[in-house]
């Protein structure tokens, strides 16, 4: 075993201890309480001196070798503590029992782990067979730079202290994953208090407490803390189950379908069977402020049932609800723990960890005043080359916006600004949605460059940011420069109507949420969808053995009679029916998208709203050979019938992805029990309210929202969403002045007759205002919206165009031309002009008028072929 070596780590240098040492370190190791758990007093000068001069000429004895070392900032070279080994050899095989001491003004920084890691590692390059270490069971700290350094704890006991040890195999070839959870670790730091509370908890038999109940604004470490938590239950031996709010439906059967797969539950298994065999465990459940749905099934029901010597930490924004706090049993086994920021000392640590200049410190930590986001934001500036806390005077007291515009200041270069710019505008950001916005090559390097930053996340489907700095990238963008913005929003919206024009499946579902996370800013959207469980549950076809529980649900939510109405159009139209499935597969809700078009005379008998609709159809539009009627008869959720939530966004998903799919459609309808509560979301959504259509049932009335796809095509009523995705000051009544004008439905003579008018006054589009055809299906179509008199000019032009693919109506088109397009001052003038009999020229204009109604009608009758 060789003489001691100077250990270099990031922060530290560990030198070998020498005598002249004393006069520094006996200030640095001054203060008493450095010996709670050991016992003894600071020694003096002298002592000092003649315990390192023992110290460094060693036991004398060949199986024993004590190895000394000073610990030493790496940045000044002041000593903050020492560390220590002492190796001894049994049967050929050498032990280390190590120790580290840490100054009290410089503990909480993690120096002691770090330097502990440093001397375990050198350990197993010098051949060491085994490491241990002595911490006093109530000694937390210690215990935690003891796992930090790779050692476990174990049941042996020497003169009342736990015996740590490092695993078999550890210390000698540090593995991958061995440097990332050092690394993670370096950059914890403080909350002493939150972790002696779980820490006390874990040392009995029983702890005093059941529940612990984390919460504190976004970005103040609530996530960091649990992992934490659940690195000091493993290193106690106690199982740990991990969930977060935003991987589960917020619904009793998406909370245990989320536990039975951490649990490793086979389908149809019991999850919290599975718990109750565990005689010990910790459950840890993150961004609980998404479940509030299930807040008092998990009060009432869920945690009862736990055997109690498990333990539970909820962790979201919001503190407990009146509930927890009302009720006896849960105040005495309840520990609330409101999470605030760091204090200075901690703050400094992280900065030191993270490398921030020790000159920035007091200046960042006044600006910051300890908000961990803040903190690491100020260590993402400095680390760009700049100074996090050069904020000019007035600067606004947002920290984290004022952070980030730091930050973006900073940014390598301009595609990097664009594609965080972008990554905070979208729901989720992938490699490919780079790719297609920011036309670029770049887009790999890019997306890795997102995936290091400290405020960006990974989830299954993508990155996203924290949402705090999701929220201010977002603003600042559209504040500081509106037409950028405003062109970013085209960009992503282009690329995910692409895809979800594209896809199918989940895919397609996916992509409409990705489409409706753009209108997220809208106010009346805002209020309109649970954004918190969006994506989290599935639509997709019912199966025959949905039946019971899909009537069941209508039976529950509206009566008898409706069931019994729900259950005809089962019989009639399965495949009309789509239920909504938690991530378990449990059934959450149905819709039933019935084709009115396909309805018979014993449906219309059954039915009311069926009848309604159809008699609103033949009035204000009838269906053509070939179009659609589509009725949203019947949707609701298992928990929230119709209101806001997870079966409403899935019901949005459904309609709007037919709307947009169905090229023959021509007519969609959507029954409402409580109007009042939907109306301005379905204006909103383009979706004129049909009085006529509304019927009862059971006693209670359903108003009836329509919509003429004819009027209106898919694309046209996309481009209107954009119009709105971003407006933020929108009224009711602006919005229904937009809704279109029904179509006017002609008879083919009066189609005939609107066509040969508007041929007379094809240039002169103060008359062509005035003519029916401008409210036709087929101009509404060709118009992609509103049609305008040069809608018309161009329909004619085109139709009449058509002709001259044929040499033999080639004279037809002449005859048009000459008559109506570039017309001669009379027809005697243009029969002239064409070298015909005015007799033959009077006939051929007539054919020629017929053929290009005949073309127009068809198009008035079946439309495009074209989806949407």
């Amino acid at each position: 075993m060789g003489p001691e070596q100077t250990i270099g780590t990031e922060r530290l240098v560990l030198t070998p201890l020498q005598v002249e040492d004393a006069g520094e370190l006996v200030r640095v190791l001054a203060d008493p309480a450095l010996h709670r758990f050991t016992g003894g007093r600071p020694a003096t000068l002298e002592e000092l001196r003649a315990r390192y001069a023992a110290m460094v000429a060693g036991p004398g004895r060949a199986d024993e070798r004590w190895r000394n070392w000073v610990v030493r900032r790496r940045d000044d070279d002041r000593a903050v503590g020492t560390v220590q080994a002492t190796l001894t050899r049994h049967g050929g095989r050498w032990t280390a029992a190590v120790a580290w001491v840490v100054g009290a003004a410089w503990q909480g920084r993690g120096y002691a782990s770090e330097a502990a890691r440093a001397l375990v590692g050198w350990l197993g390059r010098q051949g060491v067979d085994e490491v241990v270490a002595h911490v006093h069971p109530d000694h937390l700290a210690s215990a935690r730079v003891a796992a930090r350094a790779g050692l476990q704890p174990t049941p042996e006991r020497v003169d009342g202290e736990q015996v740590w040890r490092l695993p078999p195999g550890e210390g000698r070839t540090a593995r991958l994953g061995d440097r990332l959870a050092a690394a993670r670790r370096r950059l914890v730091v403080g909350r002493e208090d939150e972790l002696a509370l779980f820490g006390s908890a874990l040392a009995g038999e029983k702890a005093p407490f059941a529940l612990v109940f984390v919460h504190g604004p976004g970005g103040v470490g609530k996530t960091v803390l649990l992992g934490e938590f659940a690195r000091l239950a493993g290193e106690a031996g106690v199982p740990v189950v991990r969930l977060d709010g935003r991987d589960l439906a917020p619904s009793p059967e998406g909370f245990l379908a989320a536990l039975g797969r951490v649990l490793g539950e086979p389908p149809g298994g019991s999850p919290l069977a599975a718990l109750q065999r565990r005689p010990r465990a910790v459950l840890l459940v993150d961004t609980y402020e998404l479940l509030g749905a299930v807040d008092a099934w998990v009060r009432e029901t869920l945690l009862p049932e736990l055997p109690d010597r498990h333990l539970v930490v909820l962790a979201g924004r919001d503190p407990p609800a009146t509930g927890w706090l009302a009720d006896a049993g849960w105040r005495d086994l309840l520990r609330v723990v409101p999470l605030r920021n760091l204090r200075p000392s901690d703050s400094q640590a992280y900065l030191d960890a993270r490398g921030v200049p020790a000159a920035q410190h007091p200046a960042a930590l006044a600006f910051t005043h300890g908000h961990p986001l803040a903190l690491s934001l100020v260590a993402d500036v400095a680390a760009s080359g700049g100074d996090p806390t050069a904020l000019a005077t007035g600067q606004r007291p947002d920290v984290v916006r004022a952070l980030l515009e730091r930050f973006v200041d900073r940014l390598p270069g301009e595609r990097h600004r664009q594609a965080l710019e972008g990554c905070a505008h979208v729901r989720v950001t992938t490699e490919a949605l780079l790719a297609a916005t920011l036309d670029g090559d770049d887009a790999h390097e890019l997306f890795g460059w997102l995936r290091r930053l400290s405020f960006v996340q990974e989830g299954p489907q993508g990155l996203f940011p924290h949402d705090l700095a999701r929220e201010v990238l977002d603003a600042d963008l559209r504040w500081r420069d509106p037409e950028s913005y405003l062109e970013l929003h085209r960009r992503v919206r282009r690329f995910i109507v692409d895809h979800l024009r594209r896809a199918r499946g989940l895919e397609r579902q996916a992509a409409f949420f990705d489409l409706l996370y753009l209108h997220r800013n809208n106010p009346i959207m805002r209020a309109s969808i649970d954004w918190g469980s969006l994506g989290t549950d599935r639509a997709e076809p019912a199966t025959p053995e949905d039946r019971e529980a899909v009537l069941a649900l209508a039976r529950g939510h509206e009566g008898a009679a409706s069931a019994r109405i729900a259950a005809h159009w089962w019989e009639r139209q399965p495949e009309t029916f789509t239920v909504f499935r938690s991530t378990d597969g449990e059934l959450v809700g149905f819709v039933a998208g019935l084709a009115l078009h396909r309805a018979g005379p014993e449906d219309l008998a059954a039915d009311p709203a069926a009848a309604a609709a159809l008699a609103f159809v033949e009035r204000h539009g009838p269906a053509r050979a070939g179009e659609e009627l589509l009725h949203y008869r019947f949707w609701m959720g298992t928990d929230t019938y119709q209101g806001v939530g997870s079966a409403w966004n899935l019901m949005a998903a459904t309609s709007c992805l037919e709307w947009l799919t169905n090229p023959r459609l021509a007519w969609s309808f959507s029954a409402l029990a409580d109007p009042g509560a939907w109306h301005v979301t379905m204006t909103y959504l383009n979706q004129r309210r049909a009085p006529e259509a509304e019927f009862e049932v059971g006693g209670r009335r359903y108003a009836v929202y329509a919509h003429d796809w004819r009027a209106e095509p898919a694309l046209a009523w996309l481009d209107r969403m954009a119009e709105r995705e971003l407006a933020t000051d929108q009224r009711v009544d602006v919005l229904e002045a937009e809704l279109p004008a029904p179509l006017l439905v002609l008879s083919e003579p009066e189609f005939a007759a609107a066509v040969r008018q508007a041929l007379r006054d094809v240039r002169r589009p103060d008359a062509l205002a005035a003519s029916p055809l401008l409210r036709s299906r087929l101009a509404a179509q060709a118009a992609g919206g509103t049609p305008t008199p040069a809608t018309l000019q161009a329909l004619l032009r085109e139709a009449a165009a058509t002709l001259r693919a044929s040499p033999r109506e080639e004279r037809l088109y002449q005859v048009l031309a000459c008559t109506f397009f570039e017309p001669a001052a009379t027809q005697e003038l243009a029969a002239e002009r064409l070298g015909l009999p005015f007799s033959t020229y009077r006939y051929q204009l007539a054919g020629a008028v017929r053929r290009v109604t005949e073309r127009l009608w068809r198009g008035e009758l079946h439309g495009s072929d074209e989806p949407g």
